[in-house]
């Protein structure tokens, strides 16, 4: 691909917030002109577009960084996925990185780490908040997107790419750490846009309801794409994790999971897991 790492960034009503964000990815960066910066604005953010015009984009261009600012009809927080999916389809490059516009990059040289990793089909993972089982900021190879034809299909992104990460085994934690400056975890940030499409409005915690992340329409799906996923490793020589669950060879599809969950941050997930079976 042209670069090697496409930041996949939606933002809406963010100014100030928005500059930090950018600009600890770019200046904690090596090779700035190996990234790609996928912004997406919804087309009635007025707040958000004038910032980026006015003080965002002048400094990327006086920095040389590769950008493009996509404009969208706005779908909201419930459809944040779409944004993604879209961002990425537009892109260039071997790595997709789910970023924020309240996050912080707080190591220096993060590109190279993520670079050193091109050509391995993985779901890397950043430290960030009490190292969330999650890779609360998913950083997966183009070809996860050529294979399916979207990232995620639902809201809760990171969630859908950890859990089939982990069902396959090719989860990894790697030396990069970052800030997620939600309001709800460190008290900044409590702004509209936070209050409008925040945590309590995610779609997670009643199985019941079909956009629920645990509906069963939805897990489904889920192991149809992991076994996808599981194909195409195969067809490159790689076993997968996946295939000892199937054969029943692995009682416990998430003890890895569970291993890398020290502090009971999955406590919902492993609930609703019992209560719908292993997998």
């Amino acid at each position: 691909m042209k670069y090697s790492i496409a930041i996949l960034l939606p933002t809406r009503g963010r100014t100030d917030a928005l500059s930090r964000s950018v600009m600890s990815l770019i200046n904690r960066a090596l090779d700035v002109e190996k990234l790609q910066l996928m912004l997406g604005f919804d087309d009635d953010d007025t707040i958000g577009i004038e910032h980026f015009q006015n003080e965002l984009e002048p400094w990327l261009i006086e920095k040389k960084v590769n950008y493009e600012a996509i404009s969208f009809e706005r779908m909201g927080y419930t459809r944040l996925n779409e944004y993604v999916n879209a961002l990425a389809r537009e892109s260039d490059a071997d790595w997709l990185f789910f970023w924020n516009d309240d996050a912080m990059m707080d190591t220096a040289g993060w590109d190279r780490v993520i670079a050193k990793h091109t050509g391995e089909f993985k779901c890397l993972s950043v430290h960030t908040h009490n190292d969330h089982p999650y890779s609360i900021f998913p950083i997966v190879p183009r070809e996860w997107l050529d294979l399916l034809g979207y990232l995620s299909p639902h809201q809760i992104s990171d969630a859908w790419l950890s859990q089939q990460a982990y069902l396959l085994d090719i989860f990894e934690r790697i030396p990069i750490w970052a800030t997620h400056d939600r309001h709800d975890l460190t008290g900044n940030n409590g702004d509209d846009t936070y209050h409008q499409g925040g945590p309590s409005h995610q779609s997670e915690g009643d199985p019941s309801n079909p956009r629920d992340f645990h509906h069963i329409t939805w897990h489904l799906r889920r192991m149809h794409d992991t076994d996808r996923l599981a194909e195409y490793l195969k067809g490159r020589g790689i076993p997968t994790w996946w295939d000892d669950v199937k054969s029943g060879k692995i009682k416990d599809p998430w003890i890895k999971l569970q291993e890398n969950d020290p502090n009971g941050q999955c406590k919902q997930f492993q609930i609703t897991n019992r209560q719908m079976g292993a997998v």
